[in-house]
């Protein structure tokens, strides 16, 4: 059995799918910066630049969002040629051969279902506040997992819940209620720019870079949890209505307004307060208040809730495509295969991650797991910026309606930025990551390898020839 037999590219393609093709350019765009702004900007900006960076977390901001733009061309020309909702999975099935997207796969399902249930813990602490601003007080046995002091995180656990059932609907609906929290974030984001410009002193600003340039790396690998989600928009290959001239236009597009944004919030942030006063876990509407607006602090609290629903949700829905191509290629069982009839949409995939995170976010102190998401998507970036110096010279005749620009100096340099941003990361969490790995080596060589569709249909031709 060849470990390295590779998918042919038609079978990455669209073609004849259960989904439904629905999804049009804006719904893509939409999309990534739905799930791009989240957490990073209303959480991770200020512990950051309290801890790591000072003012220089503009720079983190720009060293990780270049590391994010070289992947995303890579991402943008497979996208367009290949398609696919497996993402880099599927990419790596077409470029590299089965056991390395198996690999692949089995680190986006970290990726993503770690994600959805670190964030929702973040979103119960946000919704938390919002309830006690209207006198609503829930007991912090519900509130809490269990190792901190609670019996279960109701609120993480319902949001959850509450994501499964819309994308359980469809979707088209899902996206329409993307769009709009989206809408509400964007809105949110606008009025504190428009308050913190008035309000910068420049004497916050200095001294700029106390931690030093090592301090920014480190911010850099940290901060590039924010950037998690563009590609998300990859998998929803097979539900857009014109994926190679739109997909590219969603992952590029999404990341150059995202990046643009956490340049400027951050920049302003520690220009109205000074960074030593940011280490909160709200840094946004905790500005706010400092500066006098408390109306405001309580719309970006609002904002905070929407971003980061919506990127649980753009995350959620690209955990279960993943999950949805890999059942097809036989490399999970074919149960998980089936859609729904009517909603189109991977129900059975739907219900057994939406009841895992929700077990994880209830039940699971997560804090330290959230760092497994920065390497998990360092892991997949670094694969597809591979794959496609390797398809354009095992693939030249393949048509790629987007071209990653200067190859080969892009995808390498996204390789090697990736690479550097992976030595600044903690080695527990390089040792948590290769454990996650070897879990899913072992259960590739006791099921997926004998199982995988390519294998079956290589054991039908050999038994056709024997005849």
């Amino acid at each position: 059995m060849d470990l390295f037999r590779k998918k042919a590219i038609h079978d990455c393609e669209n073609g004849e799918t259960p989904l439904a093709k629905c999804l049009t350019g804006f719904d893509l765009v939409f999309m990534g910066v739905g799930a791009i702004i989240g957490a990073g900007i209303f959480v991770l900006t200020g512990i950051v630049a309290a801890t790591q960076t000072g003012p220089a977390i503009v720079f983190s901001y720009i060293v990780a969002g270049f590391a994010c733009a070289f992947s995303a061309l890579s991402y943008a020309e497979l996208a367009a040629a290949i398609g696919g909702c497996g993402s880099a999975y599927g990419y790596a099935y077409a470029g590299f051969g089965e056991l390395l997207a198996w690999i692949v796969g089995w680190d986006l399902i970290l990726e993503y279902a770690i994600s959805v249930s670190a964030v929702s813990v973040g979103w119960s602490s946000y919704f938390n506040d919002f309830l006690r601003s209207m006198g609503i007080h829930l007991p912090q046995s519900i509130l809490l997992a269990p190792a901190s002091g609670g019996w279960f995180n109701a609120l993480s656990l319902s949001i959850i819940l509450i994501l499964s059932f819309l994308l359980y609907w469809g979707v088209k609906s899902s996206t329409r209620f993307n769009n709009v929290m989206v809408m509400v974030k964007l809105s949110v984001i606008l009025l504190f720019i428009a308050i913190a410009s008035t309000s910068v002193n420049e004497a916050n600003w200095h001294p700029f870079m106390p931690y030093g340039w090592n301090g920014v790396m480190e911010g850099a690998s940290l901060i590039f949890f924010a950037y998690v989600g563009f590609d998300a928009v990859s998998t929803a290959a097979e539900e857009a209505i014109n994926p190679q001239r739109d997909l590219p236009r969603g992952i590029v597009g999404s990341l150059l307004i995202c990046t643009t944004i956490y340049i400027i919030v951050s920049g302003l942030l520690t220009g109205a307060v000074h960074y030593s006063e940011l280490n909160v876990a709200s840094p946004i509407s905790h500005a706010m208040l400092l500066l006098g607006h408390k109306m405001a602090a309580g719309l970006i609290g609002v904002g905070a809730i929407a971003g980061l629903t919506t990127v649980m949700l753009v995350l959620y829905y690209g955990l279960t495509r993943v999950f949805l191509s890999m059942s097809r290629d036989g490399l999970f069982h074919k149960y998980f295969a089936h859609t729904h009839k009517t909603r189109h949409t991977p129900t059975r995939i739907i219900a057994l991650c939406g009841t895992v995170m929700a077990a994880i976010a209830a039940f699971m102190p997560i804090a330290d797991l959230a760092e497994l998401v920065n390497i998990g998507t360092l892991f997949a970036f670094i694969t597809v910026c591979g794959g496609v110096i390797i398809l354009r010279y095992t693939r030249p005749d393949l048509e790629r309606p987007f071209k990653t620009p200067l190859m080969p100096v892009i995808p390498i340099l996204g390789i090697l930025s990736c690479s550097y941003l992976i030595i600044h990361l903690p080695w527990m969490t390089i040792i948590r990551f290769v454990v996650w790995m070897v879990i899913g080596l072992i259960l590739y060589f006791t099921y997926s390898r004998y199982n995988s569709r390519l294998q079956q249909e290589t054991a039908v031709v050999m038994v056709e020839s024997v005849k």
